[in-house]
């Protein structure tokens, strides 16, 4: 990594070693110490391509909510980012930074309903309401890691996705950027703003699909049951920017955004090495079997 050491050194001033901080096959990410701080650099595969200009886009409209972008190379897919403080991980991923953070996100998404085709133009992934029933055969014909008779279950919902997916798009909510990673390791705090990072895994899709992660998270790591005040509590949050009775909306967009956080997953997976998959397929089978009991209806 020579050559992205040398573009960091042109654009900050490293006063001690660059260390890598994590290598996946998607991304990698290196700590820059800084006088009086730290800096991010982010080296994109190419599965993550788009995400460059996408953060750069972001962080020009929506500097107090985003990762401050201090650099960017689009063609070798580079970023150098500020440092957004801690993730709301390591303070127990409390409800109440959500009930903060997910109203900023949704006037996020709202403003950015006017780029979304731009956005496609420029790489993000199409997983518009048209695109899902095709996405959802895709995700049928793929190597799936789960039982024959999930794998049956998910066939002969097939009909009733497109039901859906046809319901849902005539209830009037327009496609923007959808995170979908929205999670407690995405959500970071400097003591006074809350700010999302990392969009590689962004779509272009139902706006609501994001909460699908946000709340699996809540249920897994807080142990909140599934019928807990708190979900009731920052899905009215979230909804306020979009406007009134939006309910029923919302519930059928939980129900097929994770049927579409499943799609989105085989394109990740789709881009690896054959000996990367098997861990990749440990957690996709988590997310297989959550889209899995959304056909119980």
């Amino acid at each position: 990594m020579m050559a992205a050491e040398e573009w960091i050194r042109r654009h900050v001033e490293p006063v001690g070693p660059i260390e890598t901080g994590h290598a996946r096959p998607w991304a990698t990410v290196m700590r820059v110490p800084v006088a009086g701080g730290v800096t991010w650099f982010k080296a994109c595969a190419q599965v993550q391509a788009f995400e460059p200009r996408l953060t750069v886009e972001l962080y020009a409209r929506w500097p107090d909510r985003v990762t401050e972008v201090l650099a960017v190379d689009e063609a070798r897919r580079w970023l150098l980012l500020g440092d957004a403080g801690i993730a709301v991980r390591e303070l127990g991923n409390p409800p109440e930074a959500w009930f903060e953070a997910l109203p900023s996100y949704a006037e996020l998404q709202k403003g950015e309903i006017g780029y979304a085709l731009d956005h496609i133009g420029h790489g993000v992934p199409d997983l518009r309401m048209a695109a899902l029933p095709a996405g959802y055969e895709r995700l049928l014909a793929s190597e799936l890691p789960l039982a024959r008779d999930d794998v049956n279950r998910l066939r002969d919902y097939a009909p009733r996705f497109t039901e859906l997916c046809a319901a849902l798009a005539e209830l009037g909510i327009r496609e923007s950027v959808q995170h979908d990673d929205l999670h407690m390791a995405n959500l970071y705090t400097d003591g006074g703003r809350l700010r999302v990072v990392d969009w590689g895994d962004s779509s272009i899709a139902h706006p609501f699909f994001s909460l699908v992660v946000t709340f699996r998270f809540l249920e897994e790591f807080n142990h909140l049951a599934p019928d807990d005040p708190w979900f009731r509590r920052l899905g009215d949050a979230y909804l306020e920017p979009w406007g009134s009775g939006l309910e029923e909306t919302f519930e059928i967009a939980i129900r097929v955004g994770w049927f579409a956080h499943a799609i989105a997953w085989t394109r990740q997976r789709d881009a690896l090495p054959p000996e990367a998959r098997p861990d990749f397929d440990r957690a996709f089978a988590l997310v297989l079997r959550r889209a899995v009991a959304q056909t119980v209806e």
